[in-house]
């Protein structure tokens, strides 16, 4: 079966997010991490390549990008999907406008849109204007995210310095007017259009006016829609599901590099009842990992490690040993302690961070994801093979879930 909708996503939590969302509609989803080395082998009708480009020096980010999407057309894909955060995560210098450039150029494609509304996580877009719940993007906590930290909420002001041609907007107003408004107003827009959406009705809009594009970008949010829609046009005709999902035994894991507010929330509620252990960057690089490993090998139950921290603590850190380093030292940690933790027996692993997800993985050695049941919105458990043994993965972006979720997320397969 060749690939009807071919989609990048630009770090690990973002790309199970998409692939959650889609295997929603029962049609047959694959995740694979990295661009596949050699031949098309198993296509499945949507194809989910997970990159860790979202902080990325631009011109890497972009050849990554070009490789999977030349990837995908190979799998026989005809409509790509460039999906990143939901709360738009670029900087002035980021990687979302050029990659999206990019694939325009790969793809034959003279516009696209970006739209990373996802309003049943609290994140909407009215009049070009990011809000995280009832407040603005600027003003929530992600304006101190420590990589890429929100300073405007206006997505075509952030988008601009990014792109070489014009950029614009169809706002609230022509959206609830329906599809041929929306379609009306793309045809005479800008190359780069953001477009409104403040609840899932304006995504099933925006998501049957674009049904037909050959590059949209986005949160995973407005391309949910899209399984049924190409159903109803015979582009889709089988749904081709996946096996029943099961998780392996065996004991679990939380690691959470995340700062987000959210996160540290949720770290917070599990470590009142849970053996916890905080990683410091600074004792990372003087003492390495070891005495982390120790402690693990001391645990029982489903014990969390985490660096997950106020802005002020990782702006010490930063300050002390440089941003890049304060981050590898941390990735590089949780990177080794999974895979400590899994050559002892641990079968079950909750990582929040898309930045720590995508080290996690790629330390374990994952290739491909089948994804499982949702545990929240844009989250759900994952099913790979590390070493030869079968792991559930459960791959959260910082923002999601609330403030119980790690809990959630292994009682859930308990049961």
């Amino acid at each position: 079966m060749s690939t009807v909708l071919g989609a990048i996503a630009d770090d690990f939590t973002g790309a199970t997010d998409l692939a959650g969302l889609l295997a929603r509609s029962g049609a047959r989803v694959s995740l694979r991490i990295g661009v596949p080395e050699g031949p098309v082998e198993d296509a499945a009708p949507f194809e989910v390549i997970a990159l860790k480009i979202r902080t990325a020096p631009v011109a890497e980010a972009v050849a990554q990008a070009r490789a999977a999407q030349a990837w995908l057309a190979q799998a026989g894909a005809r409509r790509f999907f460039w999906k990143y955060c939901s709360t738009f995560d670029s900087t002035a210098e980021g990687n979302i406008g050029p990659v999206a450039e990019a694939l325009m150029q790969a793809t034959g494609a003279q516009q696209t849109i970006y739209c990373p509304a996802f309003p049943e996580n609290g994140r909407t877009v009215f009049m070009g204007n990011l809000f995280v719940g009832q407040v603005p993007l600027a003003e929530s906590p992600m304006k101190d995210h420590p990589l890429t930290p929100m300073r405007d909420s206006n997505l075509v002001r952030l988008l601009l310095p990014q792109v070489t041609r014009d950029a614009g907007l169809v706002d609230r107003l022509t959206v609830a007017r329906g599809v041929d408004a929306v379609r009306a107003a793309l045809a005479q827009a800008a190359p780069h259009v953001v477009v409104d959406a403040v609840a899932d009705s304006d995504l099933n809009v925006i998501a049957e006016a674009c049904r037909d594009a050959v590059l949209m970008t986005g949160g995973s949010a407005v391309a949910m829609p899209l399984p049924d829609l190409y159903r109803a046009s015979g582009l889709l005709q089988d749904a081709g599901a996946a096996a029943v999902w099961r998780a392996p035994d065996g004991p679990a894991l939380v690691l959470s590099g995340s700062c987000s507010a959210m996160t540290q929330a949720q770290v917070a509620r599990y470590a009142a009842s849970n053996p916890s252990y905080r990683l410091d960057p600074l004792a990372l690089a003087r003492d390495g990992v070891q005495p982390v490993l120790d402690w693990l090998a001391g645990q029982s139950g489903a014990p969390l490690i985490y660096a997950t921290a106020a802005p002020d603590v990782v702006r010490a850190a930063q300050d002390a040993l440089g941003r890049d380093k304060a981050g590898a030292v941390v990735e590089d940690a949780l990177g080794r302690i999974a895979c400590a933790a899994r050559d002892s027996g641990t079968r079950r692993i909750v990582v929040a961070g898309g930045e720590s997800a995508g080290a996690v993985t790629q330390a374990l050695g994952v290739t491909r994801l089948d994804i499982g049941p949702e545990i929240a919105p844009g989250v759900p458990w994952c099913a790979a093979t590390s070493d030869g043994q079968t792991v559930a993965l459960a791959l959260k972006s910082g923002n999601f879930g609330t403030e119980d979720f790690f809990a959630i997320a292994l009682e859930m397969l308990d049961k």
